[in-house]
């Protein structure tokens, strides 16, 4: 069986501090890897994004200094705003190779929910 290149999606609500994003952001980071069977070696990159009013910490940093990602292609940018989105939000774009019939799992939690909520189990 071959390989497929996939994008995971997720996201998180965090507080505004350096420990709650980098929480977060793990918590968000090891499941999507968990529930979805991947090895950080299949991993192409990582592009989060996060609401305006997270500022204490990068997620991508975060996602480093908890000891996750050390050889993977990292990237962070300011999410677009949108009036009457949710605040404190993290969102995670994975791209990965996993065998070509995965089932894929997405992850929205800790009150990111209302992002999608067809994507809840």
């Amino acid at each position: 069986m071959g390989k497929k290149l996939f994008a995971l999606r997720g996201a998180t609500q965090a507080v505004n501090t350096a420990d709650d994003i980098e929480k977060r952001t793990a918590y968000l980071y090891d499941e999507l890897l968990k529930l979805n069977k991947l090895e950080e070696g299949d991993i192409v990159s990582v592009i989060f994004s996060v609401t305006a009013d997270l500022d204490e910490k990068n997620p991508a940093a975060a996602l480093r200094h908890a000891g996750r990602a050390a050889a993977l292609s990292l990237f962070a940018v300011q999410e677009a705003f949108v009036k009457g989105g949710l605040s404190r939000i993290i969102r995670i774009l994975i791209h990965c190779y996993l065998d070509e019939d995965a089932a894929v799992r997405h992850l929205y939690c800790n009150g990111a929910e209302p992002l999608r909520p067809d994507r809840i189990d």
